[in-house]
């Protein structure tokens, strides 16, 4: 079978959180371009609009949905309103999540309670609803959820984001398990560093730099190094494959272990 069509998503219809920037806007886009439908979730209005016109002008079809992905109610709105324009949800990517560089003993309660919220809360209760609502329609689905490297090797000051992270690679496992005779399948996405314009001032400093030096390809990660995992997990290509955390890191985990 030719790659063309096996990773072919017409058809199918995305919903991608964080997708205001970063690596979510990169998803929606190469998600769109292989055909999917795809929903915009965000906080940041304007940024969602500008993504979806690039989406439209590049012959792709998607909606911009404003959303806190920690309000219950905006996320059955959401999913609502995807529905009533394209159907029910077949590939579901959480990727939103926040970082955070502080350390334990300096951390806040609030700070911890609002990484884990968004890294990991999130994501079991947008994989639920997604999940429920596909068996609902009788639709088989993908659900890929973004981890990271550092569920599997910390540093000082992630402490709150490495344990999410960690967490989602287990839900992942636990997900997969209950679902996968249902006909959904869930895998993760562990990337390494990535250069964003959240990141990019820090990752070209002298530290940053130091860092790239101990990746074993001796660069950072860039944009298009995660299209052809995202549409192994999301098509029928990885029709086979649940449960999986898919690491993309240039071998940062090697180095780390």
């Amino acid at each position: 079978m030719k790659a063309g069509t096996i990773f072919d998503l017409t058809g199918d219809v995305a919903l991608v959180t964080g997708a205001s920037s970063g690596l979510g806007a990169r998803f929606a886009e190469v998600l769109a371009a292989n055909g999917a439908r795809v929903a915009l979730v965000a906080r940041r209005r304007e940024r969602l609009d500008s993504l979806r016109e690039r989406i439209v002008a590049a012959g792709g079809t998607a909606i911009a949905v404003e959303a806190d992905v920690l309000d219950r109610a905006a996320m059955l709105r959401t999913f609502d309103r995807t529905e009533a324009a394209f159907g029910t949800v077949t590939v579901l990517v959480n990727n939103a999540g926040a970082a955070q560089g502080v350390r334990a003993l300096d951390m806040s309660e609030e700070e911890w309670r609002r990484i884990l919220s968004l890294d990991l809360d999130s994501v079991f209760f947008w994989s639920q609803e997604g999940a429920r609502r596909m068996l609902a329609a009788g639709a088989k689905g993908s659900i890929v959820n973004t981890a990271s490297v550092l569920a599997f090797g910390v540093s000082k000051g992630v402490a709150a984001y490495a344990v999410a992270k960690a967490g989602v690679v287990q839900l992942t496992r636990a997900l997969s398990l209950e679902l996968a005779f249902k006909g959904v399948r869930v895998n993760a996405i562990a990337p390494g560093w990535f250069v964003t314009e959240i990141n990019r001032t820090f990752l070209e400093s002298e530290k940053g730099q130091e860092m790239k030096r101990a990746i074993p390809m001796g660069r950072f990660g860039s944009e298009g190094d995660l299209d052809g995992v995202l549409l192994l997990l999301a098509s029928k290509a990885g029709g086979y494959i649940t449960g999986a955390t898919l690491i993309v890191d240039g071998g940062q985990v090697i180095e780390v272990g």
